[in-house]
């Protein structure tokens, strides 16, 4: 019997909804990273993007375990010398909630080519309102 091995093509993607609101940064992460990477489903090959949509409800108001809020720190640098920022998540919670899932979840899904388009699928919204009714997303359950 031959191995099977899923082509893009054939794979037609569901739309999900995460509601991070109280849930554990961490454990959110993983769930859109599996369901980005289409990691729940049988038809599974790693070097084909075979991944759902995930659009991630109220990033704002997601929750993180232990002191991390003060003593987690965000850096970015953008190559000239001493451009380097450093951010605390207090700071990026309140400048742009949605990077606090969005760094999150690139952590967990392959640096390279396939990585970058399985990001592309993935939304995320500070808020509880989302353009992709048309979509008819299924909720899907964190914990």
């Amino acid at each position: 019997m031959k191995t099977f091995s899923a082509k893009a093509q054939e794979h037609t993607p569901t739309w999900w909804v995460i509601d991070a609101k109280n849930q554990i940064l961490g454990d959110v992460a993983v769930a859109a990273a599996n369901l980005l990477r289409g990691k729940t489903k049988p038809t599974f090959t790693p070097h084909v993007d075979t991944g759902d949509f995930v659009v991630v409800l109220n990033a704002a108001e997601v929750r993180l375990s232990g002191k991390k809020e003060q003593q987690k720190i965000y850096t970015s640098k953008a190559g000239y010398v001493g451009n380097q920022k450093v951010e605390n998540v207090e700071r990026v919670r309140a400048r742009r909630p949605e990077l606090l899932v969005e760094r999150a979840v690139k952590g967990m899904v392959p640096h390279n080519r396939l990585g970058r388009a399985v990001m592309g699928k993935l939304k995320i919204y500070g808020g509880a309102e989302h353009p992709h009714e048309a979509q008819n997303p299924k909720p899907f359950s964190v914990a």
